[in-house]
């Protein structure tokens, strides 16, 4: 079984870096600790834990957002919804409250959805942002939870990952094939491409 360690990072868009690192970086207080680019084209990586990242990529023409509230349904074509942010601790979801507030961004009430505490906002790209700090007794990672009362069949199942559901991999990939190739971002250590 595949052991995960977190998010690696998950990859927005921007069409000004500087507002987006000046919020997220400078606002919210995540480092930047990595960036690549060329003419029109920029990707750029800041910290949120040690184990994980935000990345945004900024082309030429990209533009903010259509807002769209948190958790608000959609139909048609859609990707996304809202990313959420961890908090340590309830004094911390405060002062962000304060913080953002203080910098003319909206930010929702305190909400309590009975397992975390919750306040909403966007960033200036008007990507939805949550952050969230997990109630002690209540950890759902630790103690899962289905509330649903008409679940999918699926989720009937349980919350561990189901074996059999999907075929085996044939082979497994001989170490005389395995080939890493240079991608966007090998720059940063490996010179120029």
């Amino acid at each position: 079984m595949i052991t995960y360690n977190g998010v690696n990072h998950v990859a927005m868009i921007t069409g000004n870096m500087d507002s987006t690192i000046r919020y997220w970086r400078d606002l919210l207080g995540m480092r930047l600790v990595a960036g690549v680019g060329r003419p029109g084209y920029r990707h750029y990586f800041l910290e949120i834990s040690e184990r994980d990242l935000i990345a945004f990529f900024e082309w030429e023409g990209a533009e903010p957002a259509v807002e769209k509230d948190h958790g608000a349904p959609l139909s048609g074509k859609v990707i996304f919804d809202h990313i959420s942010f961890g908090v340590e601790n309830l004094d911390d979801l405060w002062e962000l409250k304060s913080i953002l507030e203080t910098a003319g961004f909206w930010v929702s009430e305190v909400v309590d959805h009975g397992f975390i505490y919750s306040i909403y906002s966007f960033d200036p790209n008007n990507i939805p942002v949550e952050f969230s700090y997990t109630l002690p007794d209540k950890d759902i990672r630790k103690n899962p939870v289905m509330a649903d009362k008409q679940p999918c069949p699926t989720a009937l199942e349980g919350a561990e990952p189901q074996p059999g559901k999907w075929p085996e991999a044939l082979k497994k990939i001989p170490g005389i094939d395995r080939r890493i190739y240079p991608g966007a971002g090998s720059e940063l250590f490996h010179g120029t491409k």
